[in-house]
């Protein structure tokens, strides 16, 4: 487990880069699934990622488990990447702003 300086770091980014509510991602989620040829049950819906992703949103920051820490860092290190200003503004209609709306991250949404 990280220690409490690692930790609030860690929950500040992760919330910087998961920037649509538990909401707007469970709803992304589903959404996104039913694209696909199945019917799925909607508390399951999404990639395992970003059913994890939605999980930590719902949590408190003393829940969380070291497998949560790895996808909170997984995250950020995938949003980070993937943001760079060179893409901004082909977002709206790519495969990247789709992938990134399952990890939580929604590109053309203004900063809060």
């Amino acid at each position: 487990m990280a220690d409490a300086l690692e930790l609030d770091a860690l929950w500040d980014e992760f919330h910087r880069a998961v920037n649509m509510t538990s909401q707007e991602l469970a709803a992304w989620l589903r959404v996104s699934d039913a694209a696909e040829e199945s019917v799925p049950v909607p508390e399951h819906a999404g990639s395992p990622t970003g059913e994890h992703v939605l999980a930590i949103l719902q949590k408190r920051r003393t829940d969380l488990t070291d497998d949560d820490l790895d996808v909170m860092y997984e995250v950020v290190d995938t949003v980070t990447a993937e943001t760079d200003q060179e893409h901004g503004l082909e977002a709206e209609a790519s495969r990247r702003r789709h992938r990134l709306m399952t990890l939580g991250h929604d590109p053309l949404k203004p900063p809060a």
